[in-house]
């Protein structure tokens, strides 16, 4: 950053200044990242385990979630079984090292994912129901047996579980009762041809993914609590009453694919629907396209979503309390309301997959390379939503998965892709990730199928330990104080229930293009987040919970506060939450709706509808403005409102006009103030004022990325006025306080940069450390790529470290400060000015101060560059020398097919274009 605070003494006394100058909060193990930790085959050991820990602490993580995968070839003598006594023995063993260093335990419950394994036996597994139909005529006995035919689910299990008989004019006839034993149908029709349709419970048959030994097995049925608890009998084996010193049991997200049922679905149908679903049999399975059909199958995806919370999420959390630990669960691809499973655990975790199109100048593009579907805030956000409305502190997530193709991810591209995630609420990042590698494994070590790799053997881990401090100063931030969101957005699951087209709706984070970004809603949070309004997820659940506190919506008593519930534009919407959204503007709330819901959801819905319509018709709206509609109920009031934007103004529900400069924002509520995060992903810097809409009696700039902290002038008043400079890919912290501020050393802006120092005298060029073997010493009048000497072919296949040094005259140090600026770096750099540690350059804008390590007369800078793993494993492959070797998946491409390196091009290594440039400051 651009930007530097003054070093000057204050006029007050130093030990005033220490106690109320504005300070980072101090680093603790949860704000720092931590990293998923595959163990693969299990093979570890305690040396092994020991030097790694020791290395990711050295490297800035809080944290590990261990998760055991598939084993590497060669090593099966060494691979440890699933939650035996030997492998208990190494949780504790690297439990007892973390904590020696100051950090955390999580693990996840199974290996690979979904969850299962040995213990779910045939009874417990995934389950699907399966329809055959049989056709028979007035008059006429059924010859053919009603029974299984196919021969796998035959030999699963599976069982008949209804019957039902449809008449060309659609009538209905359940014959369960009327099927004997060998599956003779003892029925026949007094008149006309009738459809029979048999409904067989069977098994999906799919078993855990990527599992480690002893951890193979079928899938769990997420819908049964009997088959859960069975399950965690082996845990409970393994563990014990005592939790190990695990701080976190995780659940990955739910990939459990065509289970649509479970054994008595039927029960749960009509207890919580009121009507027999049996009727509706072959509802589930046409495909018509009707109203009939699209309300059963709105209830049937109600009762399946009440079912996984009930019997699944809920359950989970009681039992990682039961051993005095928490849990965190990825809700999503669930085929349930993702809001109410986020909600009922204790750290709801999201997942960012693959890269998003970031326009920052100097910024690598994945380009060809990235996945189709990138990340979205408007998906991470029902996590942090669920933590948020609940009052949970934390909101985890799963980052930098295939963030680019293997090899090729930069610790530059990670940082504007995990602002993004700070910017949707989520402060606690888990990196995807790193695989544990035992010492004599040869490079690239082991390495997982999906990237990005974490991993001791990339060639850039030298420097990442400036990603990590810059995530565990964000984090000490995002984790402190209260989300200040005024907006609390209703999500019309039913709208989305509501279709007559497939059967369970997985609501999964890489399909959000089918259903979340067509939606209305979609359109709505997008736009009023554009505009400057802070908002939050609700689910219809968490309505029936919420209640109004001082004018504001709580949901939770340690939740957050809402000035306004918005509802977007909603079809079908049950009577209950009609009824709660009547009881909050009774009770004083506000709410805006777009326009009124037309119906309830369901088929069983006749009473419902007629309180429904009551209600709707008992409305008496009072034109307010152009467009905009009031109903005054009791303390509050119903805004009814075409344009969102105009009826929050209405509301006086104030927008951030920080918005209109593009940059975008966070907030966060603390004890006496408040603080902004504050991200510049445009394709232009920015420098003027903006505009903040809290008052404040002292205005602090935080640099995440220095670690600089410094008061900056203002005017305030309602709103806050202060100058900022943030250069494309920069951030900031603001920290706006009800407290005047005297300590704080004063933020010195850059007011002019002069002409620059041109470092294009002699340069010399080392290569300290990396493979396949270190290239010759080169000398170079301007700085140039290694790469760029192609008359020595060790440059083309290296990865690792090399150090550029030159020197430079300074006549005299008559600027304020000096800024270093590597225009093109490949890809990140360690600066050492006369023989001082200068710090770290891996992020976009590529610049670092210098200023404090220069001096009058000749001066030394070393750049200790270092490069992508990506000519070394071209080479490798261009050399046939064989390093992938798993088992199950292996190792496949960004695209999920062969891994093959051996056509791709160069990738530039080194740097080029250096100058010093000296600068100005504001006083």
């Amino acid at each position: 950053m651009t930007i530097k605070t003054t070093l000057a003494a204050l006029t007050l006394s130093v030990a005033f200044a220490a106690q109320a100058q504005v300070q980072w909060p101090q680093p603790t193990q949860t704000t720092k990242p931590w990293t998923r930790w595959w163990w693969m085959g299990s093979a570890v050991n305690e040396a092994g385990l020991n030097q790694q820990i020791n290395a990711l602490s050295t490297a800035g993580f809080g944290g590990v979630q261990i998760v055991p995968i598939y084993g590497a070839k060669g090593y099966e003598s060494q691979y440890i079984s699933y939650l035996t006594p030997k492998w208990m023995g190494m949780l504790d063993y690297t439990v007892a090292q973390s904590k020696s260093r100051g950090m955390g335990v999580d693990i996840s419950v199974g290996t690979g994912w979904p969850i299962g394994g040995p213990q779910v036996t045939v009874e417990d597994a995934a389950a699907k129901m399966f329809v055959q139909t049989y056709t028979i005529k007035a008059g006429e006995k059924l010859q053919e047996k009603i029974v299984v035919n196919d021969e796998k689910q035959k030999a699963a299990g599976a069982f008949l579980s209804a019957v039902t008989a449809y008449s060309q004019d659609g009538k209905a006839e359940v014959l369960t009762d009327k099927i004997t034993d060998d599956g003779a149908l003892n029925w026949s029709p007094q008149s006309g041809t009738w459809q029979v349709y048999a409904l067989f419970v069977g098994k999906t048959g799919q078993k855990v993914k990527r599992a480690a030994l002893g951890g193979e097995g079928y899938t769990l049925d997420h819908f049964s609590s009997k088959a859960l608890g069975n399950y965690f009998e082996k845990f409970d084996s393994a563990f014990g009453n005592s939790n190990h010193g695990v701080r976190s049991f995780f659940n990955d997200s739910y990939e459990v694919y065509g289970a649509n049922w479970t054994a008595d679905f039927f029960n749960e149908f009509k207890k919580r629907q009121g009507y027999a679903l049996e009727p509706y049999i072959k509802y589930l399975t046409e495909p018509v396209e009707d109203e009939v059909t699209a309300r059963v199958k709105s209830d049937y995806r109600e009762t399946m979503s009440a079912l996984m919370l009930e019997n699944f999420t809920t359950k989970f959390t009681d039992w990682a309390h039961s051993k005095k630990s928490v849990n965190t669960n990825q809700a999503h691809g669930s085929p349930a309301n993702l809001l109410d499973l986020y909600a009922a655990v204790d750290i709801p975790e999201s997942e960012t997959f693959g890269s998003t199109p970031f326009y920052i100048p100097g910024l690598r593009s994945a380009g060809a390379e990235a996945q189709e579907v990138g990340p979205d805030t408007a998906i991470l956000k029902f996590a942090s939503s669920a933590a948020h409305v609940m009052g949970k502190p934390l909101t985890s997530n799963e980052t930098f998965t295939w963030l680019t193709e293997h090899f090729k991810t930069s610790w530059s591209q990670c940082k504007p892709e995990v602002e993004q995630v700070f910017l949707s609420g989520i402060n606690h990042v888990f990196y995807h990730g790193t695989t544990y590698t035992p010492a004599d494994a040869p490079f690239p070590g082991w390495v997982f199928y999906a990237s990005t790799n974490f991993v001791l053997q990339n060639s850039l881990w030298p420097h990442l330990k400036g990603l990590n401090e810059y995530i565990t100063r964000c984090q000490s931030i995002l984790q402190s104080g209260q989300p200040d969101n005024e907006v609390l957005a209703y999500w019309p699951v039913y709208d989305s229930w509501h279709n007559a087209k497939g059967l369970d709706m997985p609501f999964g984070i890489h399909q959000i293009d089918r259903w979340l970004c067509p939606t209305v809603f979609y359109e709505n949070v997008s736009a009023l987040q554009a505009k400057g309004y802070s908002l939050d997820y609700s689910s219809d659940k968490m309505l029936a919970e919420a209640r109004v506190v001082n004018g504001e919506i709580k949901v939770s008593d340690k939740g957050a506060a809402y000035k306004v519930l918005v509802v977007s534009q909603t079809e079908y919407m049950p009577l209950a939450t009609l009824q709660s959204i009547v009881r909050l503007a009774n009770e004083g709330g506000t709410i805006v709706l777009q326009r009124l819901p037309k119906d309830v959801p369901g088929l069983n819905a006749d009473i419902d509808r007629q309180k429904f319509n009551a209600i709707i018709k008992g409305f008496k709206p009072v034109k307010k403005q152009d467009a905009i509609s009031e109903i005054v109920i009791g303390k509050g009031k119903i805004i009814l409102a075409n344009e969102l934007q105009k009826a929050l103004a209405y509301a006086k529900v104030q927008r951030e006009v920080l918005a209109d400069t593009g940059l975008k924002f966070i907030k966060r509520k603390i004890d006496g103030g408040k603080y902004y995060y504050i991200v510049n992903h445009n394709e232009k810097a920015f420098n003027g004022n903006v505009n903040l809409a809290s008052g404040a009696k002292s205005v602090v700039l935080l640099d995440p990325q220095t670690g600089e902290v410094g008061s900056v002038g203002f005017t305030s008043g309602a709103t806050t006025t202060f100058r900022l400079q943030l250069q494309p890919g920069e951030s900031v912290f603001v920290k706006l306080s009800d407290a005047k501020d005297t300590a704080t050393p004063k933020w010195r802006y850059v007011e002019k940069e002069e002409q620059p120092i041109v470092l294009n005298n002699s340069w010399k060029l080392h290569f300290t450390e990396g493979g396949p073997s270190l290239p010759s010493d080169k000398i170079m009048k301007a700085p140039q790529p290694w790469t760029g000497f192609t008359d020595d072919a060790a440059t083309q296949s290296f990865s690792g470290t090399g150090i550029y040094s030159t020197t430079f005259d300074l006549k005299s140090k008559s600027a304020d400060d000096y800024i270093l600026k590597i225009n093109e770096l490949y890809e990140s750099a360690r600066v050492i000015v006369n023989g001082q540690d200068a710090g770290i350059i891996w992020s976009v804008p590529f610049e670092l101060n210098i200023g404090k390590y220069l001096k009058a007369g000749q001066n030394t800078i070393e750049i200790e560059v270092c490069n992508l793993m990506a000519n070394r494993i071209r080479y490798m492959d261009q050399k046939k020398m064989e390093w992938r070797k798993y088992h199950e998946i292996n190792f496949v491409n960004i695209h999920y097919k062969d891994f093959d390196a051996s056509g791709w091009e160069v990738m530039p290594s080194g740097l080029e274009n250096v100058s010093v440039v000296p600068v100005k400051l504001s006083k």
